[in-house]
């Protein structure tokens, strides 16, 4: 476990909240292996039937890490993507049980590309998503580039993915991968409504409806290691490598 993630047991369902508000949430190797493991843990246990994942109130995440990034992105490891982060990816992929996302506030990079792998996911009316890959100089992740035009069609999912634009809350609800807009505030409260309603259903019958509407774990891994291999050598490319320190040059500044 780790001080910026919080996992938490309420009646049927696993809560794991993201809590490092001074860094806009943004993801640690640290909290990819703890988000993996309270994922992991939970599908075999018969007493958890939904996840909620969300940054509570204000934020849910500005993504990965940047100085992790570009402490990979210069290293000269033969591993092209932190391993926690892959980890990750493949809980998402291999995950059984229904989860719900509860966006707040920004979500960007990889808090936009794991609600793909959600069930139910709400935002409030604040909350904006955004994949800036391409600002960086490197490609999508996180078996994105299979299920976003799968969830809203390719011009739509090249507008977020290769041309980098910002989605509003209402954006997101009119392409389909935003269920309900909510008040500020209000998101983590109605997931738990919705985590209830899922929870009081026939168990068996949910997991099994759910495998049938989802792509095999297969297809998924395979899309991911495509995109993690490419993700790497984009890393490591000068493109992306002046971009990155433009932007941590920005930050400073």
């Amino acid at each position: 476990m780790t001080e910026h993630l919080i996992v938490s047991d309420e009646d049927a369902t696993r809560v794991i909240t993201m809590r490092r508000p001074e860094k806009k949430n943004a993801i640690t190797q640290d909290m990819y292996r703890a988000m993996s493991d309270a994922i992991d843990k939970a599908q075999d246990n018969p007493a958890i039937r939904c996840i909620i994942i969300t940054g509570g109130s204000g934020v849910f995440t500005a993504g990965n890490d940047l100085e992790d990034f570009l402490k990979d992105g210069t290293s000269n490891a033969d591993v092209p993507r932190a391993s926690n982060a892959a980890k990750f990816l493949y809980s998402l992929a291999h995950n059984t049980k229904p989860i719900i996302a509860a966006v707040d506030g920004i979500a960007i990079g990889i808090g936009t590309t794991m609600l793909f792998h959600c069930d139910h996911v709400l935002a409030s009316n604040t909350a904006t998503f955004s994949t800036p890959f391409i600002n960086l100089g490197l490609v999508p992740e996180g078996a994105s580039s299979l299920l976003v035009p799968r969830a809203m069609g390719h011009q739509r999912a090249f507008a977020m993915l290769v041309m980098g634009r910002k989605f509003s809350a209402d954006d997101a609800h009119a392409a389909g991968f935003v269920n309900v807009v909510v008040a500020p505030g209000h998101t983590e409260a109605e997931a738990r409504k919705v985590a209830r309603e899922i929870c009081a259903l026939p168990a068996e019958a949910v997991a099994i409806s759910r495998k049938l509407l989802k792509l095999p774990p297969e297809d998924l891994t395979r899309r991911i290691d495509q995109e993690g291999h490419l993700f790497g050598e984009r890393m490591r490319s000068k493109e992306a490598i002046s971009a990155f320190k433009a932007f941590m040059e920005r930050k400073k500044g």
